[in-house]
């Protein structure tokens, strides 16, 4: 893809920094125009409930692994139009549209991972906080982890979707897609569980016992 924006070279290792960059300025916007909204809307002090804010995040990361899919296939395209499937140039279509998945992945983390490490820090005991924090990173690792596992078996399985080191002939679109299913998938049994929930009853002014419900009867 053209390296290219506003005659600036992007360069392809700070490419992930992407979602960075929009985490970066969509927090203060979250802060300031979407947690008065939502504390409007939904007449809960804390703004959303910490399961529905990391259930909008895998809503987001099912909508950015389709757009990633959408706009590979464009990619394919292109280098299909102008033959360079197996061309080592720039395609004529910009990095920038990229972005636009990026975008969408690093609002799913703002929404998702933040909305963990709170539900973690708030409904865990005293003294399993720490423990509840270091449990969420531990599921990122995780994650990482199988992915390389979800690549092989995808690669054994399709028949080499993402055998070679050629983009252009590879079949990431199809990939991009499976992986929106997949997620789609995991928010669906993340309802189920979620909505099993019960959040931990906290005391209001009068000294009274306010339970909270769990995402479902949010």
């Amino acid at each position: 893809m053209n390296p290219y924006i506003l005659g600036f070279k992007v360069p392809a290792p700070s490419i992930p920094a992407i979602p960075l960059l929009f985490i970066f300025v969509l927090i203060p916007l979250y802060d300031r125009i979407f947690v008065p909204l939502a504390r409007k809307i939904t007449g809960v002090p804390t703004r959303i409930q910490h399961l529905q804010r990391i259930g909008i995040g895998l809503v987001l990361s099912t909508i950015s692994m389709a757009v990633a899919g959408v706009i590979e296939t464009c990619r394919k395209s292109v280098a299909l139009e102008h033959n360079m499937m197996d061309s080592v140039e720039p395609l004529p279509i910009s990095v920038f549209w990229l972005g636009f998945q990026y975008a969408i992945f690093g609002a799913a983390d703002m929404f998702s991972f933040v909305g963990l490490l709170e539900f973690f820090y708030a409904e865990s005991s005293a003294g399993m906080k720490s423990l509840g924090t270091a449990i969420s990173r531990c599921s990122v690792s995780f994650g990482y982890f199988m992915s390389t596992v979800v690549v092989e078996v995808v690669n054994k399985v399709s028949g080499g979707w993402l055998a070679s080191n050629n983009l252009s002939r590879d079949k990431l679109n199809y990939f991009y897609w499976l992986l929106s299913v997949m997620s789609m998938v995991n928010f669906v049994v993340y309802l189920v569980c979620a909505s099993w929930y019960r959040y931990k009853k906290v005391e209001n002014k009068e000294g009274g016992a306010e339970g909270k419900l769990g995402m479902a009867g949010a």
